[in-house]
């Protein structure tokens, strides 16, 4: 019979007791101080082999192979594109430019969601313009301030208009006119960047099993639908370009769209063995699980474009390592010369820093007026006289969702969600889904121990030591045993994500009551915690090493699960304890991991819990959330709840002693 027992009374929680020094130990051992580190170092070179091989082609299908794969890679981690619907493009105004024309256009690439776009068309009075249909260029924007009224993308946008290109910018959500965090009374997103935007909705998007990345890929192919339906535009003749995000984009739309002929990113391309070296994952658009363990790079998104012209724009001095760039350019191009094609792959690397700035403008335009326009551009770009962003507004209040409404990326996100019927699973079948979900494997090995002195107690002693939970990875942990260990009293495994010191109170008093306690920090948290060069994130915590298990088809929380079952192997492997049961204790953050461990480990007699997600929905139900992306399981609303884990665990107890909200706030009973 299952004994569940759920209490919102802080009186019976877990006391978190006060910090008790002498049980963090690592940051005094030289060897021990770059354990927070070891995560990264073991994730990137997990990376690194998955990268090491890289396809050949024996002949042109073998490549068109390839590229089918990349595609298909993109579609399934993405969860898929939304079904295409009327766009309701409309003109909202139309500002002369003398040599060309801009339309403030909205169009919605799903029912209600609007997109806000400028148009730029050559004025047939004007030169280079006397002859339509011309040739476009799509262009997807960056994540720089002002969107689409930014003044790179007016001097690229206007340039191309002059030079007898039509062109049409659109504003990303998160971005311009498309906050989606909108604060009416301070004029800015609450969340201050785009990029965190994209990523605070990023995570709620996985949870449905879709991605941040559907949401802008679909944008950017109905914005493409708009350009090519108008009159001036020969959809033959379209290209793509844009800088950092929009370089991100341009690389995606070129490898999923057939109908974009010459591509052209700017300040995106690289490797992915340098991006996780030097920079680390970025924002979650930029992130398509399980992209690495697919053994895919950033040389096949060229690939999937079917060596047809590509211009990669890099900077010596970015942020995206310049090292990767050349090296994906140098693969790319021995395939391009392979099959007689290597005049239509060229790389571009200017001696400035990020940001598509005018050597790599230049370059654009002779590019495109080659391939797309059968012409040698004549090298100069144009004066173009800069709009102010709310001169170039497509709504009145320079806000989507204050003039308009309709849908954002949390509403779409939620109604799919709501629309999940999961299967009523089994005990069997919730736990044989937690593990293929958490992608937990366990160790096989037992694990190695390395101590670290003794602290004396009252009744009983702490071993200071740490052992290792998987090849490189070692947990510190203290090991409380009594004098006289209590009779029956089961091993106590104890993980509080604020750090074992943080539970110096309850490893005293369980030790005096006669059980012995093995206090864990597991990855990313007590002497583990990651803490970068600004201070903790006040959003997600340990996002570098989430997002970069992700992409090797891991997750957080199998890595955390790992670190509790190699804790209940220690306790077992050591002799005169007289252990014959666990009991775990899950605090904070580590009450999920902790929940899954006893869902995969029947070790685990029983457990205890304060602190824990109340559920999954309810993270897509909040427009915000905080410190949850540790717990991201992608897909799990497709199957399963945490309600679910709870009451599959039975008949062996779980004590709740406290829910928490997507916010981490106490939920009220």
């Amino acid at each position: 019979m299952l004994r569940f027992f759920a209490s919102f009374f802080f009186l019976v929680a877990l006391a978190p007791g006060q910090p008790v020094s002498e049980l963090d130990f690592t940051g005094a051992i030289g060897e021990l101080r770059d354990l927070p580190q070891a995560t990264t170092q073991a994730l990137i070179a997990e990376g690194n082999r998955y990268l090491a091989k890289r396809p050949t082609f024996a002949s042109p299908a073998e490549l068109r192979e390839r590229g089918a794969r990349v595609r298909a890679q993109i579609l399934a981690a993405i969860g898929g594109l939304p079904a295409k619907t009327p766009l309701n493009a409309r003109t909202v105004a139309t500002l002369d430019r003398g040599r060309y024309r801009i339309e403030k256009v909205v169009f919605e690439s799903q029912p209600g969601f609007y997109v806000t776009a400028n148009l730029y068309i050559p004025n047939r009075s004007g030169p280079n313009s006397a002859g339509g249909p011309y040739p476009a260029i799509l262009f997807p924007l960056g994540h720089e301030s002002g969107a689409k009224a930014h003044e790179a993308w007016q001097y690229v946008l206007g340039s191309f208009a002059t030079k007898g290109f039509v062109a049409l910018a659109w504003d990303p959500v998160g971005q311009g006119e498309r906050y989606q965090f909108w604060d009416s009374d301070t004029r800015a997103s609450k969340l201050v960047q785009s990029t965190t935007e994209h990523t605070m909705l990023g995570i709620q998007a996985l949870l449905v099993g879709d991605h941040m990345a559907r949401y802008m890929i679909h944008d950017g192919i109905r914005a493409l639908d708009y350009l090519v339906s108008r009159p001036e535009v020969d959809a033959s003749r379209v290209g793509v370009t844009g800088n950092s995000g929009g370089g991100m984009m341009t690389a995606y739309l070129a490898a999923i769209d057939d109908r974009l002929q010459v591509a052209a990113p700017s300040c995106y391309i690289t490797s992915w063995r340098s991006l996780l070296t030097q920079l680390g994952p970025q924002d979650a658009e930029q992130n398509l699980p399980p992209w690495l363990s697919a053994g895919l790079d950033f040389p096949d998104l060229i690939y999937a474009f079917g060596l047809k012209p590509y211009l990669v724009l890099s900077a010596i001095r970015d942020f995206f390592p310049i090292g990767g760039a050349r090296s994906t350019v140098a693969e790319a191009k021995r395939v391009y010369d392979q099959f007689g094609e290597g005049q239509k792959i060229r790389m571009v690397d200017a001696d400035d820093g990020h940001g598509y700035t005018k050597p790599r403008r230049l370059a654009a335009y002779a590019w495109f007026s080659r391939w797309l326009a059968n012409r040698e551009d004549d090298g100069t770009e144009p004066a173009i006289a800069l709009l102010s962003e709310e001169e170039l507004w497509c709504t009145r209040t320079g806000q989507v969702l204050t003039s308009l409404g309709g849908e954002s990326v949390h509403s779409l996100n939620l109604a799919r969600a709501r629309a999940l019927r999961r299967p009523g699973l089994s005990a069997a079948g919730v736990i044989a889904k937690v593990r293929e979900l958490t992608r937990y494997t366990p160790n096989p090995r037992p694990p190695a121990v390395a101590a670290y002195g003794v602290l004396p107690r009252s009744g009983y002693r702490v071993e200071k030591l740490t052992y290792e939970s998987e090849p490189g990875i070692q947990i510190p942990a203290v090991l409380a045993i009594p004098e006289k260990p209590k009779a029956g009293a089961p091993a106590v495994l104890l993980a509080n994500c604020a750090g074992k010191s943080a539970s110096g109170e309850r490893v005293d008093a369980l030790a005096r009551a006669g059980s012995v306690v093995l206090a864990i920090d597991i990855r990313g948290c007590g002497e583990l915690t990651i803490r970068g060069p600004r201070g903790p994130n006040p959003w997600y915590d340990d996002y570098r090493n989430t997002t970069a298990a992700l992409l090797l088809g891991r997750t957080m929380v199998g890595l955390r699960v790992l670190d509790i079952t190699a804790g209940i192997d220690l306790l077992n492997a050591r002799t005169g304890l007289g252990v014959s049961q666990v009991k775990a204790m899950g605090i904070g953050t580590a009450a999920a991991p902790m929940l899954f461990a006893a869902a995969l480990d029947q070790r685990i007699a029983e457990v205890e819990l304060d602190g824990l997600l109340q559920s999954y929905q309810s993270v897509v139900e909040s427009r915000l959330h905080r410190g949850v992306y540790e717990h991201v399981l992608p897909g799990v609303l497709q199957h399963l709840e945490i309600a679910d884990v709870v009451r599959a665990i039975a008949p062996r107890p779980v004590v709740v002693r406290r829910y928490v909200d997507a916010l981490g706030q106490p939920v009220k009973p």
